[in-house]
């Protein structure tokens, strides 16, 4: 279980992909804190630590097929930055919203405009995830726990503060660029006993 607050932001150092698996490396300062086993969330995607060595600072991730292709993990090429977070151990403080590290979909974002010293980040919304976000409800963008500002039919925003912008990935992204997104697991809970209260007779 995670918390979408975004503890350190690593770099792509080697990303190897073929029919029967696919492995990530990373280049952080996390990889002298972790251990083979530890659980990882890597963009909101969460990943076991396979191995760590302290000398090169280096996490190496095993991606299942399900994985690679559902988020945009498979994006991803050396020199790219992502943002990482380490489990929630008990007692710790939820000073985000509760986050799986179980993606639901990937969007593109549509617009990143100033506004202030804040930036607005507008994101795609597909239609069978629309019943998923609500208003100041809770999100997380690449695994950033961010609050729904804006909601339009089509399109979602998000405002993001300075210290978010410098400290994540969402201070270099661009137009067209696709996030993973994970909804908050509340609404996916109502949402299903509803589909359920529907068919039942």
């Amino acid at each position: 279980m995670f918390t979408g607050c975004i503890e350190a932001v690593a770099h792509v150092v080697q990303h190897d992909v073929s029919e029967e698996s696919t492995t990530l490396i990373l280049r952080s300062d996390l990889a002298e804190a972790v251990s083979p086993g530890d659980r990882i969330a890597v963009n909101g995607v969460c990943l076991t630590v396979q191995t760590c060595t302290t000398g090169n600072r280096q996490l190496t991730f095993h991606l299942l097929h399900e994985t690679a292709t559902r988020t945009n993990l498979s994006d991803l090429a050396p020199g790219r930055a992502v943002n990482l977070e380490r489990a929630v151990c008990v007692g710790d403080r939820l000073d985000g919203h509760m986050v799986s590290g179980h993606i639901d979909c990937t969007s593109p974002i549509t617009a990143i405009k100033p506004r202030g010293a804040d930036t607005v980040v507008t994101v795609m919304l597909p239609d069978d995830v629309a019943g998923l976000v609500v208003e100041k409800g809770s999100i997380a963008i690449d695994g950033i726990s961010l609050t729904i500002a804006e909601l339009a039919p089509a399109t979602f925003s998000v405002h993001i503060i300075p210290y978010t912008r410098d400290h994540t990935t969402i201070g270099t992204a661009r137009p067209g660029r696709h996030v993973n997104l994970e909804f908050d697991m509340v609404g996916k809970y109502i949402q299903r006993q509803q589909e359920m209260y529907r068919r039942s007779p």
